[in-house]
């Protein structure tokens, strides 16, 4: 008998990878190039320099960290409190360096992590304050504490040469693409209410005042235009990551993308919001599309690699480090968090728009225009009698204004004249008038007129003492 030897092909896991979770696993680590991220790191980084400078240069650091006597913290955030007035302007010094260091890739690891304490920081002082963009700042920050984007046009990487590399695992761009849609996922689904669809609230309101812009202004003030645009950005949010996702429209829904935001940056004033999404939605274009921008610019021409996938992975199928599976369990409890705190005002009652219960952190953007008026009775519990206290007799005329449509500031100011009076040796009552009126419709009572505010404490619990929304258009 005559046996015959047979060579078997070798096995690539890169054409047949095991199934289940280490497929995944092995498909995570599959290089790409390392440029995009790299960009992103250096825009992110100029971003947050130049907002540093806008604030300086506004005097807001004055006016909203120093100036004000009290501050609305967050709850279980008590402890952050500014600092004086040196203090504070140092803090904005350093998180400019650190967003220099970031840009520049100079001790990345430390200049990431300063600007993320900096900034977070600066953002648990006062819920007045408070942006969306603000938040996704805080987060991106965070996550790029983890992420290997100096190994590309970074000073540390010039200096040590074992941290240089034209590669980075492709899960990188997952993460950064994954945290820059969200924002529009959850902004487009929260559009999916009839404020917004069928009464065209708070567009109406606002293009209607925006009559005065050159050439467009009367255009703006047809209701028509503003369903219109209310159906197209409901459209929008929900529709441009799959089409940023898909190669063949990706530069069309970019360019959109682009226009979408400069017209909300020059008709509403929403800060630097536009500029960071139009810097941080490049991350859906090929990793090497800095390295063609460059080239196309008529830069010294540079190596174009195309990186594929290799014959072999290492390590190889279920024998990944511990480091990598604590690592990707990590990312799965915050991917989860993204998800649970848009979705988490339905574990309250009511209209989230009217009582903000979960409205922060979720991505609501641009859903609500609302004017509210509030007085405080406040009466002796020993003698009955009665006076008004008002806030802008403890607070900014900023503060004033926020306070006066959000239930939980409004509780926090009753807590502080609360606090005032029995200073003064008086166990008081607190009682709060307040009325709202909210995208368009007639002024109603916000809270219960009835219950002693100064007896209540802040949490997280469902605000029984907040009426319910009005009804109708």
């Amino acid at each position: 008998m005559v046996v015959r030897k047979v060579n078997q092909p070798r096995r690539s896991l890169a054409l047949s990878s095991p199934p289940g979770l280490d497929s995944v696993f092995l498909h995570s680590q599959r290089p790409v190039g390392a440029a995009s991220a790299a960009a992103f790191r250096i825009m992110f980084g100029l971003l947050g320099f130049a907002a540093v400078i806008r604030f300086a240069a506004k005097g807001w650091i004055n006016e909203l960290y120093v100036e004000p006597a009290h501050h609305f913290t967050y709850v279980g955030f008590g402890w952050v409190q500014p600092w004086p007035v040196w203090g504070m302007y140092l803090h904005f010094a350093l998180l400019a360096l650190a967003s220099l260091g970031v840009a520049l890739g100079y001790r990345y690891r430390l200049s990431i992590t300063a600007f993320f304490l900096l900034f977070t920081y600066i953002e648990l002082i006062d819920k007045t304050t408070y942006l969306n963009h603000y938040y996704w700042v805080s987060l991106v920050s965070f996550l790029m504490i983890f992420l290997p984007l100096q190994r590309r046009f970074s000073l540390d990487a010039w200096r040590k040469l074992s941290l240089r590399s034209e590669t980075i695992p492709v899960w990188v761009l997952w993460v950064l693409c994954a945290q820059v849609g969200v924002v529009y996922v959850f902004g487009g689904l929260a559009k999916l209410n009839p404020d917004w669809l069928f009464h065209a609230q708070p567009l109406r309101i606002w293009l209607y005042n925006s009559g005065d812009v050159p050439i467009i202004g009367l255009l703006l003030k047809e209701a028509w235009v503003a369903y219109a645009m209310s159906w197209a950005g409901a459209a929008f949010d929900l529709t441009i990551v799959g089409w940023l996702l898909w190669r063949r429209s990706r530069p069309i829904a970019y360019a959109i993308l682009v226009v979408f935001h400069v017209m909300t940056w020059l008709l509403f004033p929403i800060g630097m919001f536009p500029w960071i999404m139009i810097a941080a939605t490049l991350i859906f274009f090929p990793p090497d599309w800095p390295v063609r921008l460059y080239t196309l610019l008529g830069g010294r021409r540079l190596a174009l690699t195309r990186y594929t996938a290799p014959a072999a992975f290492t390590p190889e199928a279920g024998n990944f480090p511990v480091r990598w599976r604590v690592g990707a369990v990590g990312l799965a409890l915050f991917a989860l968090l993204q998800v649970v705190m848009p979705l988490r005002h339905f574990a309250y009652p009511g209209n989230v728009r009217w009582n903000e219960e979960g409205y922060r952190f979720a991505w609501r953007v641009m859903l609500t225009e609302k004017v509210g008026y509030v007085r405080f009775r406040v009466t002796d519990a020993a003698t009955g009698e009665q006076w008004l206290r008002y806030p802008e007799e403890f607070l900014t005329a900023l503060q004033t204004e926020r306070i006066a449509y959000q239930p939980d500031m409004i509780l926090a100011t009753a807590h502080i004249i609360a606090q005032d009076e029995r200073r003064k040796g008086r166990n008081v009552e607190v009682q709060a008038d307040a009325f709202v009126t909210f995208n368009g419709r007639r002024a109603a009572q916000l809270i219960d007129p009835t219950v002693d505010l100064a007896r209540v404490n802040q949490g997280i619990l469902p605000k029984a003492w907040v009426l319910p929304a009005p009804t109708g258009p």
